[in-house]
């Protein structure tokens, strides 16, 4: 693009600086529609057609759905806050669409990670760790899956995945980033 505006006696920093609203606006429609279109797969599908991260937290359908069958009353666990079984919902459609829904609200998205952590003690005794283990663990776990093993996810706890995708850079484990922050950022020092 510089070369051909150069021809023409534009700046290139002026040019950018006047599409720029435009390319972001797009970028925003295109993330938009994607997204529509992964929950309409996911909602007629299942997760096995779209599995998508989404919301503030980040969370995929199919968490969301292991978070729901581990409270679930047929499991003999009580559905912690606001969060609804399966068998709350006449059929898959409108079970998934709620998920979505709940998916796309903050509030939701915060019961599912206290269900997350209560999960995450009850089933891996993670109250017996340390304060950092448990962190990696945790955070682990959040990425990996509490369908896992603890032995599965203590394995992946190094395993270096996690990159921002904005630019390249080195990838790192889910664990490190979230214990970057916990000790970078920790208000009580």
């Amino acid at each position: 693009m510089e070369p051909v505006l150069a021809r023409y006696n534009i700046s290139y920093r002026m040019a950018i600086a006047v599409i720029f609203p435009e390319l972001v606006r797009y970028s925003a429609l295109r993330d938009k529609m994607e997204i529509t279109l992964l929950k309409a797969l996911y909602i007629n599908l299942g997760d096995e057609y779209a599995d998508f991260s989404i919301g503030q937290f980040q969370m995929k359908p199919s968490f969301a759905e292991l978070i729901l069958e581990e409270t679930s009353p047929k499991m003999n666990k009580n559905p912690p806050l606001e969060l609804k079984s399966r068998s709350h919902f006449d059929d898959l459609v409108s079970y998934r669409k709620a998920i979505v829904s709940d998916l796309e609200n903050t509030r939701s998205q915060f019961n599912y990670i206290i269900a997350f952590f209560k999960i995450c003690d009850k089933k891996f005794n993670t109250e017996r760790k340390g304060e950092l283990q448990k962190l990696k663990f945790i955070a682990t776990a959040y990425n990996y899956g509490i369908d896992k093993t603890a032995a599965q996810i203590d394995t992946m706890i190094d395993k270096k995945f996690f990159n921002t995708k904005l630019f390249k850079t080195e990838n790192y484990s889910y664990a490190d980033v979230s214990m970057f922050w916990y000790q970078e950022f920790n208000y009580d020092k």
